[in-house]
């Protein structure tokens, strides 16, 4: 049986219906039609369906729908305002960070994050921070890349 939640995604408000077992990675791609979280491994593994809940990072698919209502949810689209790209999303595209595309959602929601928690971080510290998204196209070199020059961009 289907439950109506009121969900707070990117500074909207959505009343939605949805089933108790639902993930909040399928409220999002389903119901409310926010298709850049992607869903990859379905276990916690990847990192694809990475998502800010109350301004840190989850994983989309480990979640029930229902466990977050009243919560505030960042997805990818939320993060570029008036056709201006984000500070991260913009260093991603100028510095080489994404390749295919499909890990690139995640692994600007976690630079993001990892940002704000740590404005100037070390090497070692990015490469912890990113460490919960899988990417299969490179060495993660331009992604660190992209990721400094972030900061430094901040």
């Amino acid at each position: 049986m289907k439950r109506l939640i009121t969900l707070h995604v990117n500074g909207k408000s959505y009343e939605v219906a949805i089933e108790p077992r639902q993930s909040l990675l399928q409220v999002l791609r389903e119901e409310l039609h926010l298709t850049g979280t992607k869903e990859g491994c379905s276990e916690g593994e990847c990192g694809a369906c990475t998502v800010i809940l109350d301004g840190k990072t989850v994983d989309s698919c480990l979640i029930f729908g229902l466990e977050v209502e009243g919560c505030r949810i960042t997805t990818i689209e939320g993060l570029s305002s008036n056709d201006t790209l984000h500070p991260v999303q913009q260093a991603f595209v100028e510095h080489g960070g994404a390749q295919c595309g499909f890990c690139t959602p995640g692994m600007t929601l976690a630079a993001k994050a990892l940002l704000e928690q740590t404005p100037n971080p070390s090497e070692e510290e990015i490469r912890w921070g990113l460490s919960g998204n899988l990417c299969r196209c490179t060495g993660y070199v331009k992604i660190v890349e992209t990721v400094q020059a972030a900061a430094q961009q901040r």
